[in-house]
């Protein structure tokens, strides 16, 4: 199983990383927060990774640090979370956000994820509660199907959202909403996310 993965940055469009260890490109899937921690395209990173192994795909899932990986794996056990909700939960909370809720029972902050709706909060509340606790400190620290080169950071944006679970008109109308704040990609993701919270 791989468990971290150490290389050359060669794209990035979210959720989608590409990694070159060795000459062989690694296709991670990340979630924002991760994102938001990455170099730029050409420079060395360094991930711990979730290696999912189905019937008809092998799926690698990559971290900024050990607690974000191990919150994704304990989310994976939770009934009715699989790996695009978990991504979409870490996408939208960080890692202190999300067990605050936990243990708050803050079932209205999980329902604004996409994909949560408030039976799986419950539950996700009543069954990880006993198993999670603070993080400690951080750890060490793509080619998509459809390349971001020829898109915009509105349209990346918007893009990003929707794999995340958004709806294109939700997703949308987020990302233009906060566009005045930024034009930058990831300022774009990362504003559009608080707002669709808040919404």
């Amino acid at each position: 199983m791989i468990g971290a993965i150490s290389g050359q940055l060669v794209h990035k469009h979210p959720p989608f990383l590409l990694v070159d260890v060795g000459g062989v490109g690694y296709e991670l899937e990340a979630p924002m927060t991760t994102f938001y921690a990455l170099p730029e395209a050409g420079q060395a990173v360094s991930l711990f990774v979730h290696h999912l192994v189905r019937e008809d795909a092998q799926l690698l899932f990559g971290f900024s640090d050990r607690p974000q990986r191990e919150l994704f794996r304990s989310l994976l056990k939770v009934n009715g979370v699989g790996p695009r909700v978990a991504l979409a939960i870490l996408s939208t909370l960080s890692t202190e956000q999300f067990i605050a809720c936990i243990h708050h029972s803050d079932v209205a902050t999980l329902t604004r994820v996409p994909g949560i709706g408030a039976k799986t909060a419950e539950r996700m509340i009543l069954d990880m509660r006993d198993r999670i606790s603070t993080p400690g400190p951080a750890g060490e620290r793509d080619d998509p199907a459809h390349p971001a080169a020829s898109q915009s950071p509105v349209q990346d944006a918007v893009g990003a959202l929707i794999a995340l679970g958004y709806k294109a008109a939700e997703a949308t109308k987020a990302v233009r909403a906060v566009e005045a704040k930024s034009g930058e990609r990831d300022d774009l993701i990362r504003n559009a996310l608080q707002y669709l919270s808040r919404s």
